[in-house]
């Protein structure tokens, strides 16, 4: 960046065409491919045009977005290791690709495979030294085995030593149950937030890796709002501290939060938990909401705050 921009959405999607359609039937966007092209097919189709991408950035006022696979319609987790490596390598070189055609206006986050730590390891290195990618695109786990578990620790350490930021974004339930009235959208993206923070935090990860900058999509789901209940456990069931040394609310401030909530009310209460500080601006482009307009909707925010939640918080975060 040659100026600070103004105006920063650190939760937007892009794809490379071919990952896309290669993709699009195992997730659960198009129910595991019960429906393809998925619903709202016209406008997740912007996120393969970069040129489109910056029309509508222009039309919303926004100088820069932080580009991520949208996990739910292109997530790698179905493909076996050496499949989901070839996929995630190409969208990750169409990432950098975006960065160099349009370097002032998107800042580019890189998919890893997670079936293999190696694979994982080996295209973290590639995504940083090679590509400059800044972002770590993270889903909430792989298999049953959310972030915080034991088979994703030389990752989380690696990513802590590189010093890389990271995006948590789930690529979604896999019960069928959720894909009723959308709720794997509704309120599965939400229960995975749950359960992917809840697994860092039970498991220790911000006691081991202290350094780790992770942000959590959807302002952390449900979970910033339940915190009284994890509390209670220190004293009702002590065993659930066995890997941390502090109540479980206080490693909220951990993590950053973005602002794709949808409901001002909600946004107040996430302030008030985690504190203006640890929020970033997020419209989930191209299938959220004008993230703009819904922070001009704010009116608990004063001037200053909003302007740290537009720009301030991600600009330090990214290194502007």
């Amino acid at each position: 960046m040659s100026s600070r921009p103004k105006s920063i959405d650190f939760h937007a999607h892009f794809s490379d065409p071919v990952v896309f359609a290669k993709t699009v039937p195992h997730n659960v966007m198009s129910g595991f491919g019960a429906k393809v092209p998925p619903p709202d097919a016209p406008r997740i189709a912007r996120q393969l045009d970069p040129q489109l991408q910056v029309a509508d950035m222009d039309e919303r006022g926004i100088d820069m977005h932080v580009i991520s696979s949208s996990q739910v319609i292109v997530g790698t987790w179905w493909a076996q290791a050496k499949e989901a490596d070839e996929l995630v390598r190409r969208q990750n070189d169409r990432a950098a690709e975006w960065v160099a055609r349009y370097p002032q206006r998107f800042v580019g986050a890189f998919d890893l495979p997670l079936q293999n730590m190696d694979l994982a390891l080996r295209e973290l290195e590639r995504a940083t030294d090679q590509l400059e990618l800044k972002v770590a695109n993270l889903p909430a786990g792989w298999g049953k085995d959310y972030l915080g578990d034991a088979r994703f620790h030389p990752l989380l350490a690696e990513l802590e030593r590189r010093d890389v930021l990271c995006f948590i974004h789930p690529d979604g339930t896999k019960d069928p149950w959720y894909q009723a009235y959308g709720m794997w959208n509704s309120i599965g993206q939400s229960i995975e937030e749950v359960k992917v923070m809840t697994s860092i935090i039970y498991n220790g990860i911000f006691e081991i890796h202290p350094a780790l900058r992770i942000v959590v999509a959807h302002g952390g789901g449900f979970l910033p709002h339940n915190m009284a209940r994890l509390d209670r456990n220190v004293t009702n069931l002590p065993h659930s501290m066995a890997n941390i040394s502090r109540k479980p609310s206080e490693y909220l401030r951990n993590f950053y939060y973005d602002t794709c909530v949808y409901d001002a009310d909600v946004l107040a209460a996430l302030v008030k938990s985690v504190g203006v500080d640890r929020l970033v601006m997020g419209g989930d482009y191209p299938v959220g909401n004008d993230p703009l307009e819904f922070l001009r909707g704010a009116d608990f925010l004063s001037a200053k705050e909003r302007e740290a939640v537009v720009v301030g918080n991600a600009a330090v975060l990214l290194g502007f």
